[in-house]
């Protein structure tokens, strides 16, 4: 696959993974914002566990994960506590080879999910309130941000508390037109507390997407009895080039305009065994955008006359990817090399 990023030399920092040498030609990297907490996975697959493991989680960390493990020059934005949870998820960022520049520490608790499988599907039990990944400010998002992001993706769940969903909508609606602008909602209906305001946050945020993602759970609680597919189209009016509707084993279907026409495209889901489903719609979305840096789709038009059979191609990856995380337990996405052998 072409890679369109222009190359690139590193050095090794105490502060970040990687930081460019003075005068090298600067990349462009490809930006999650969010939650980054801890799963606890449940170690007895049964209905009642007793004994978890721990496992570094949240959707744009596990987004951003995929991405660095498929090559991409990738960071991350947030925040983790000051405390052992905090220091290991930092290390857990390095060591993935994500560049933690902008990840900054606070004198909170860091978020903890519990995760039990019922009827083959996770549950999750947050404990987060008042959590360093809620205290995120806009005025901590350095110009340098604005310049160096290519792709900028985030999620629903850094919407709903503290101040981090008013630094969320700043990063998207700044960088608009700049780059490119991903949104997964990926809605968790018990950390809801103020629906009215939740919901009118979200759709400002679809506003200033780009690329949304969402799944037929999404649309269920967004918009009640309306068929998921009838739900996506409206949403296209809204602000999003494409929208990518995820609906389980039966795979996704994606939406946009074309040379002003509407082009629906459907992927099947891989036929895999599937140990949970964890982490699945992130690695979707990692497997999704990768293709699309490839492509160097970094702004809205690009992605509106992207050639038809390239955005299939992406969306068979972002399938692919899912797959395989779904064959083993937690948010683990693959390195391209299982990619490769899945696809082909």
């Amino acid at each position: 696959m072409q890679r369109i990023l222009m190359p690139q030399t590193y050095f090794l920092s105490s502060r970040c993974c990687l930081l460019p040498l003075r005068g090298a030609p600067m990349e462009r990297l490809l930006v999650c914002l969010g939650e980054i907490l801890f799963d606890f996975l449940p170690i007895e697959r049964d209905q009642e566990p007793n004994s978890f493991r721990l496992q570094p989680g949240g959707g744009p960390f596990n987004v951003a994960v995929g991405l660095a493990r498929l090559g991409q020059p990738t960071a991350f934005v947030g925040k983790v506590g000051a405390d052992y949870f905090g220091r290991r998820l930092r290390r857990s960022v390095r060591a993935e080879g994500i560049d933690d520049r902008w990840l900054r520490s606070a004198a909170a608790p860091t978020t903890l999910a519990f995760v039990a499988i019922e009827d083959g599907e996770p549950v999750f039990s947050f404990y987060g309130a008042g959590a360093a990944d809620t205290l995120l400010e806009a005025d901590e998002l350095p110009a340098e941000f604005f310049e160096r992001t290519g792709l900028f993706h985030f999620g629903g769940i850094s919407l709903l508390h503290g101040t981090t969903p008013a630094a969320a909508l700043a990063a998207a609606e700044g960088l608009r037109g700049r780059a490119l602008v991903s949104l997964d909602i990926n809605v968790r209906p018990l950390l809801i507390s103020d629906e009215a305001a939740y919901r009118a946050t979200v759709q400002r945020a679809i506003a200033a997407c780009d690329l949304l993602k969402l799944s037929v759970a999404d649309v269920a609680w967004l918009a009640p009895g309306v068929n998921p597919n009838d739900y996506a189209l409206a949403q296209l009016a809204q602000g999003p080039t494409l929208i990518a509707l995820t609906q389980g084993d039966a795979g996704v279907s994606s939406l946009r305009y074309l040379n002003g026409q509407l082009e629906r495209l459907e992927q099947p889901s891989f036929k895999v065994e599937v140990a949970d489903t964890v982490g699945a719609g992130d690695a979707f979305t990692a497997g999704l955008l990768d293709a699309l840096a490839n492509h160097a789709i970094f702004e809205r038009t690009a992605l509106a006359t992207m050639p038809t059979a390239d955005l299939r191609a992406a969306l068979r990856q972002g399938a692919a990817t899912a797959a395989l995380t779904c064959t083993r337990p937690g948010a683990d996405p693959p390195k391209r090399a299982e990619l490769y052998h899945l696809r082909l």
